[in-house]
């Protein structure tokens, strides 16, 4: 089963049990059910953005415990550069 497979298995799986939840084919109790279950895509959508947000600022953050991209880019700025002072702009 390829990664893709994998992933909409898995969000078929997670949307079917809350519509199960939210159209009340699993009781739950009143509170649950008023209260967490209408709310739980959005919590959910927060949450995950956050995850991206941390993974994001992690990498950026340990971005120079990559030497060879490091040495990469730094190269590929220095080419950007000479170009840029090749077209007569100053960039320092």
């Amino acid at each position: 089963m390829t990664r893709a497979q994998q992933t909409i298995s898995l969000a078929l799986l997670v949307t079917s049990v809350y519509l199960a939840f939210a159209f009340q084919l699993i009781p739950l109790n009143t509170k649950v059910q008023d209260d967490i279950i209408p709310v739980l895509p959005f919590w959910t959508l927060v949450s995950f953005g956050s995850y991206l947000l941390f993974k994001l600022g992690w990498g950026v953050m340990t971005f120079n415990d990559v030497p060879q991209a490091h040495k990469e880019l730094m190269a590929e700025i220095e080419v950007a550069r000479k170009d840029l002072k090749a077209n007569g702009i100053d960039v320092d």
